[in-house]
């Protein structure tokens, strides 16, 4: 027996009630009947109770049951129909469980990293209310309600990087995100849109049974496949919500947010959303070679040049930032290579390591009294050891460490890259390859300077000073150094650090475990079993998974032979490297920071992405804004319109005068009139 819509329909909403009642009541809006303590207790009974239910559906799923159907017909268009709809199938049933567990554990973790702030109810009303968009958006089975989600989350976003609006980076910040995936939704908005023009419906099930109409379609006008357009289109989308070259720009800024919504938005959830949305239209992507290329090349670029922009940060949330980036990146080049499933295996694996390093970071942060800064920590490995512990154990399955749960999923990315066929996998399958040194060297760069080495804090919990700044402005106190620092109530008063209490530490220990044992665990039915079936298509010319799946036996064996390859020295490179330049001997970063000074100076400025954006896009943008005032508004509407204008009004007040209302005017007027007709007549000979 299949569950029931009603329980689908109380999974998606009992967030979103949760974040009502805390938003209105607690927030002053209506008054404040609900408290600091109420408004945690029903925002969290919302998101377990959601977490509860998505189990419950798992576990349906995997019994065989699966559900695509209507619960409401929100709008009636001609014979079109715009519902509200669920899909619920082995995608949507993983998707989630990985959205409500994370989203339960940051709930928790919330309640003590933002203790002391005032705006203790917005802020859970808030991640509720994001839960609630993100379920719409993977439940939905009709791209209407996909593109709600998509923009609610993006909404959620907004609002929460800009949490602190007080501050101008924040708000900046907010601001950036919102323009970048303006542009990426653009382009979502034509993909949906030239689709439903070819097909007549938004249902999935309908759009996805005339892919093989849609791949013998031209565009009008041109001999472009039509479906390779829909679906770079939808591509793009998927670029600006998952941070893909060159619309990433916006993730690393929206660190300005609190620390756990930089787990739950920018890691473990928002960011996966186009992830899965190429996943779920994989149907139409399978038809498209080219949309493929596009796909992995994008992807390969994003995970090599962003991930080493990640070894010059000094703060510790935006070098968890630029490995999101990267990581993203790997699942991008496992979707061009048509391996989806190990794409969305890496999504689920990554969603839980790296939201156990952004909480990770954060507990860090308020043992050292909110000082984001790495170069200012050093030892806390004695002063925080649940903290050390747990972020040891997400840095390893970062970087790939056999039997770690990252290994699994990155591992086969890698491998699909090399034995995909599409234009591009060659440049894919290297660049993944040297991305792995690159993680590992940031990664344990990270874990070396905040846990060992000697202690860079003095007693009242402030850092030395540096002369030298490797990330630039973004590190200096206005930025992001101590972006958390203003907002709590323990402003870096003293004291040694000290380890973050247990609802903070709690959600640690829980993230750890599965970041630990799950890829192991489900490797075999979500790669090389059935669970995608029906859900996943792959057409048989894209031979990656195939081959996936004859080179594997086992997750035993698979992890005893990792000790052999090239990835996990690499991993070791990596490790070593940083173990020397941070730990052993700390003058060599500064003398190939010194020696390089050129590349640096790229790698400080982000590649100048940045730069562009703000100095040619944007100012280009307002020149064009300014220069269609000046002619359009001011020469043609206020010239041309207006003055035409002013010319009937001063022809008026000229005629105005003629209308005296004294009847002998009018009189004299038309013996004037007669007079001068009687002359035309007599005078003009006829």
């Amino acid at each position: 027996m299949s569950s029931s819509p009603n329980l689908y329909l109380l999974i998606a909403l009992a967030p979103l009630a949760g974040a009502i009642l805390a938003g209105l009541f607690g927030t002053g809006f209506l008054g404040r009947p609900i408290g600091r303590r109420g408004a945690h207790l029903i925002t969290i009974l919302g998101v377990l109770i959601s977490t509860i239910g998505a189990f419950v559906v798992l576990g349906d799923v995997l019994a065989g049951h699966t559900y695509d159907g209507n619960v409401y017909t929100w709008s009636l268009i001609g014979s079109t129909q715009l519902n509200i709809g669920f899909l619920i199938d082995p995608l949507s049933a993983m998707m989630m469980v990985v959205v409500t567990s994370v989203s339960l554990m940051v709930h928790i973790y919330t309640i003590g990293y933002m203790a002391d702030d005032p705006a203790y109810q917005r802020f859970f009303a808030y991640i509720s209310l994001f839960t609630f968009s993100m379920l719409m958006l993977v439940m939905s089975n009709n791209m209407v309600q996909l593109f709600f989600g998509w923009e609610a989350v993006g909404l959620v976003s907004y609002l929460l990087i800009g949490f602190w609006y007080t501050r101008p980076t924040a708000i900046f910040a907010n601001m950036k995100a919102f323009l970048i995936n303006r542009v990426g939704d653009f382009g979502f908005v034509l993909g949906i849109g030239l689709l439903f023009a070819y097909v007549g419906s938004m249902q999935y099930s309908d759009v996805f049974s005339q892919a093989d109409k849609l791949a013998g379609m031209s565009f009008p006008g041109t001999d472009w496949m039509l479906l390779t357009v829909a679906c770079i289109c939808l591509f793009i989308g998927a670029m600006g919500k998952s941070a893909q070259v060159p619309l990433h720009a916006w993730l690393p800024d929206s660190m300005e947010g609190p620390t756990p919504i930089s787990a739950l938005i920018h890691a473990a959830t928002m960011v996966t959303a186009g992830i899965f949305m190429v996943a779920r239209f994989s149907p139409l992507f399978e038809h498209s070679d080219t949309a493929l290329s596009f796909i992995i090349v994008i992807g390969a670029i994003g995970a090599l040049f962003l991930g080493i922009l990640g070894i010059i940060q000094n703060d510790i949330k935006r070098v968890v930032a630029y490995s999101t980036l990267s990581q993203l990146g790997y699942m991008t080049v496992a979707l061009g290579a048509s391996a989806y499933s190990v794409a969305i295996f890496h999504l689920m694996t990554h969603a839980f390591f790296k939201a156990l390093l952004f909480l990770g970071a954060g507990s860090v942060i308020i043992g050292m009294h909110h000082d984001q800064d790495i170069r200012n920590m050093g030892g806390l490995r004695k002063y925080m050891p649940i903290t050390w512990i747990t972020f040891l154990i997400g840095t390893l399955a970062l970087v790939g460490t056999p039997f770690f749960s990252g290994f699994y999923s990155k591992e086969h990315i890698i491998e699909a890259a090399g034995a995909a066929d599409v234009w591009g996998a060659g440049f894919a399958h290297y660049a993944t390859l040297i991305g792995v040194f690159v993680t590992s060297l940031y990664s344990f760069r990270v874990y070396f300077l905040v846990f060992h080495g000697k202690e860079r804090f003095d007693a009242h919990g402030h850092g030395h000073g540096h002369a030298d700044d490797s990330h630039g402005a973004e590190a200096q106190v206005h930025g992001t150094a101590h972006s958390d620092h203003d907002n709590h109530g323990d402003h870096g008063h003293g004291g040694v650090p000290h380890e973050s209490p247990w609802v903070v530490t709690l959600p640690l220990v829980i993230l750890a475990i599965p970041s630990v044992i799950i890829g192991a665990l489900v490797i075999d039915p979500l790669l090389f079993g059935k669970y995608f079936q029906g859900a996943i298509t792959i057409l048989p010319e894209h031979p990656a998974m195939h081959e996936l799946a004859e080179e594997w036996h086992g997750w035993v064996a698979y992890g005893l032979h990792a000790f052999t390859t090239l990835p996990f020295w690499l991993v070791v490179a990596g490790a070593v490297v940083a173990w020397y330049c941070y730990l052993v001997n700390p003058r060599v970063p500064a003398a190939i920071k010194s020696n390089l000074s050129g590349v640096n100076a790229i790698l400080e400025n982000k590649y100048f992405v940045d730069w562009f954006n703000e100095q040619v896009i944007a100012r280009g943008a307002r020149g064009l804004g300014r220069g269609l005032w000046h002619a359009g508004d001011r020469g043609i509407i206020d010239g041309l319109i207006n003055g035409s204008a002013r010319l009937v009004g001063w022809f008026a007040g000229v005629t105005r005068y003629l209308q005296s209302g004294f009847i002998y005017h009018y009189a004299f007027a038309m013996i004037i009139g007669i007079v001068a007709l009687v002359t035309f007549f007599v005078l003009i000979p006829q």
